[in-house]
């Protein structure tokens, strides 16, 4: 007797399908009408209802580096972000790793010290910080943006290396012992590449705060070493807003990201499954 199989539709997995799809398209269909605002005309902007078909231009562009400096502001980002992340990235790493495998008086309060430090409100700190930058003539200088965000993303970074740090196994630092290594070369040859997912997935949250960080940088630069949130708002100008040269450079601010982001997404995903090593 021959038996046939029924395949039915699975209605579930299709309805999960399309729900996905959906919640994508409403998260990036923003970024691509930024984008395509970017490349219209100042007529093709303002027509309503909007253009979907039109003649793509760089004078947007051209307007935001030659006109508005927008050049200056990446480099500033850069250098600043980049910097920053280097410095957070070893500290947090050196600290974290005291923190999980030494029992000093007091650890337990001084982490959570250090973790109180980022619940406050960014806007409760900037007069000290401007009056303190002011004091020592650090306005408007990247080694001012640098500091401060050393020190902004230090305790999360801090906290977040050391839940890594304490995933390792100390049975593996104990046979290197034993083998005749010091605490450094224990630290070069055998922690450091187990870490490395959580270094990789902490440099980039810390890349990504200063790179997207505006409060501070609007308030603590004026011109030379303003970054490129605060070159995005220079397009809000008493005669209105410049929409197509502030797509333009929103689109220059966000998608560098986007592609660092997609680019280091496997090491965002080791990072977040760390913890497989235990046992």
């Amino acid at each position: 007797m021959i038996s046939v199989e029924k395949h039915h539709f699975n209605w579930n997995k299709v309805g999960i399908i399309a729900l996905i799809i959906f919640v994508v398209l409403i998260f990036i269909f923003p970024i691509y009408w930024m984008i395509i605002t970017s490349f219209k005309s100042d007529a093709d902007i303002l027509t309503r209802p909007p253009t979907w078909w039109f003649k793509p231009t760089i004078k947007n562009y051209i307007h935001a580096f030659k006109h508005a400096n927008f050049g200056l502001f990446m480099v500033n980002s850069l250098i600043v972000a980049v910097t920053s992340t280097i410095i957070v990235v070893c500290l947090s790493f050196l600290c974290a790793y005291g923190f999980a495998r030494y029992n000093t008086v007091g650890r337990d309060q001084f982490m959570f010290f250090i973790l109180s430090t980022r619940m406050f409100p960014q806007i409760a700190v900037v007069i000290p910080y401007f009056v303190l930058f002011r004091n020592f003539r650090l306005l408007d200088t990247r080694i001012a943006m640098i500091i401060l965000y050393t020190m902004f993303n230090l305790p999360f970074a801090i906290w977040l290396m050391h839940s890594f740090i304490k995933d390792i196994p100390v049975d593996l630092e104990e046979a290197a012992r034993v083998d005749g290594y010091s605490r450094w070369r224990i630290l070069r040859k055998i922690i450091l590449p187990l870490v490395a997912p959580g270094l990789a997935v902490t440099a980039i949250f810390c890349l990504l705060f200063s790179w997207n960080e505006f409060l501070f940088a609007f308030l603590l630069t004026r011109t030379r070493a303003a970054t490129i949130t605060v070159g995005v708002s220079s397009f809000w100008t008493q005669r209105g807003i410049l929409w197509g040269p502030l797509c333009a450079a929103a689109a220059v601010c966000v998608i560098p990201m986007m592609i660092f982001v997609a680019l280091l997404q496997k090491y965002i995903v080791r990072g977040l499954t760390f913890g497989a090593i235990k046992g």
